[in-house]
């Protein structure tokens, strides 16, 4: 199904604004309690626990945000995950102006990651209710996109507002503006949207999806190696300003990955295609390890965005397989195996890089695609799929 279309259907075009809106917080939350709390505390190491607990937090959160979302429907779940993830950001600000006690901090950073609002989760049942199976792999496709363009300006608008005024603010500023935009996205879901969606179903009763989430959780590893790998390559060249345009050669690959991927029709299996995927993205990503010119770099980065966003695609495409009638809770578990899985591969990215050099980290980053696609093999005998 063309994007057109995905258009029309109702409720989607002001769902995917306001969607965009509540996601801005995703990559500034983190950072943003970083600069906070250092500049509070003179601890970076406070501030990086910080930060640890609202991944944390998030992980946990996730997978039961979507069985209260199958059970009870998404609006209730946004709205008070809203509030509380605004709260627990504001609270970390009201925390560094006030010197309250070093185990608040990390408390609220627990507090702000486990309300983060499940609003892909809820995009993908959303709008993956409204179509037929050949249409999702654009509904997801769409989904992945939103998210990509959030995490892109979201920290851009973060700059701007710390230009201008200071961190703790901006912090507050774009928490405020991800809770409205979270409010305003529950009320654009479809007036069904309240209904609980679960249909009896439990999400591990098939074990593909075990599978599917260690392959998930291979997959962030990826991503997680990625993130260490290209900063300390900018600074073994002397070149950390770099850094930022780099990562954005990353987004903006995912960016057009997940709009080319999911504007055309695939006749080809979901398995047999993630397959196809995570090898292609481990065969790109190494040559990471051998490059030395810039542009090249920037230019490998950007297709190795070009497969992961299909790659995250089709990773939801099987979850419609392996777990039909419980959709929230098992989307949530896959972005908890995603956020593992990036944990995981920074630190062992980062032992790789303080052992052997700058370039490990993206031998780590490939090899975890490539295992991830050997993990995935016993999927295309599932179910058909």
């Amino acid at each position: 199904m063309p994007y057109r279309g995905l258009f029309r259907m109702p409720g989607v075009g002001a769902q995917a604004v306001f969607g965009f809106l509540s996601q801005l917080t995703q990559q500034v939350a983190p950072v943003g309690m970083v600069l906070v709390v250092q500049a509070a505390t003179g601890s970076l190491a406070l501030a990086g626990t910080c930060a640890a607990a609202f991944s944390v937090g998030a992980g946990m959160g996730r997978p039961v945000q979507g069985r209260l979302m199958d059970r009870r429907g998404p609006r209730a779940v946004l709205t008070a995950t809203a509030f509380l993830h605004v709260a627990g950001l504001i609270a970390l600000v009201a925390a560094a102006a006030g010197g309250w006690p070093a185990w608040t901090f990390v408390a609220l950073g627990w507090v702000a990651g486990a309300g983060l609002p499940p609003i892909s989760v809820s995009m993908r049942v959303e709008w993956g209710r409204q179509v037929g199976d050949d249409a999702r792999t654009a509904v997801y496709s769409l989904v992945y996109l939103v998210q990509e363009l959030a995490m892109l300006v979201g920290p851009l608008l973060f700059g701007l507002v710390i230009a201008a005024a200071s961190s703790s603010l901006a912090l507050g500023v774009v928490a405020v503006a991800a809770g409205a935009g979270t409010l305003a996205f529950s009320r654009a879901l479809r007036a069904d949207g309240t209904a609980p969606v679960r249909e009896g179903g439990r999400v591990f009763a098939d074990r593909g999806m075990l599978v599917l989430l260690a392959v998930v959780l291979l997959l962030g590893g990826t991503m997680g190696a990625l993130q260490v790998g290209v900063p300390a390559m900018a600074a073994a060249r002397d070149v950390p300003a770099a850094t930022g345009l780099l990562v954005a050669a990353l987004s903006l690959g995912g960016i057009a990955g997940a709009a080319g991927y999911g504007a055309r029709t695939w006749a080809s299996p979901p398995a047999g295609r993630l397959v196809g995927l995570l090898l292609v993205l481990g065969v790109v990503l190494a040559p990471l390890a051998m490059v030395g010119a810039l542009p090249a770099f920037w230019a490998m980065l950007f297709a190795g965005g070009l497969v992961l966003n299909p790659a995250l695609t089709t990773s939801s495409l099987l979850v419609d397989r392996f777990a039909p009638g419980a959709q929230g809770e098992a989307f949530g578990w896959l972005s908890t195996a995603m956020g593992m899985g990036a944990a995981a591969g920074s630190g062992v990215a980062g032992v790789a890089g303080q052992w052997s050099g700058a370039s490990a980290p993206f031998l780590v980053s490939a090899a975890s695609a490539l295992l991830g696609a050997l993990l995935a093999v016993p999927l295309l005998g599932r179910r058909k799929a």
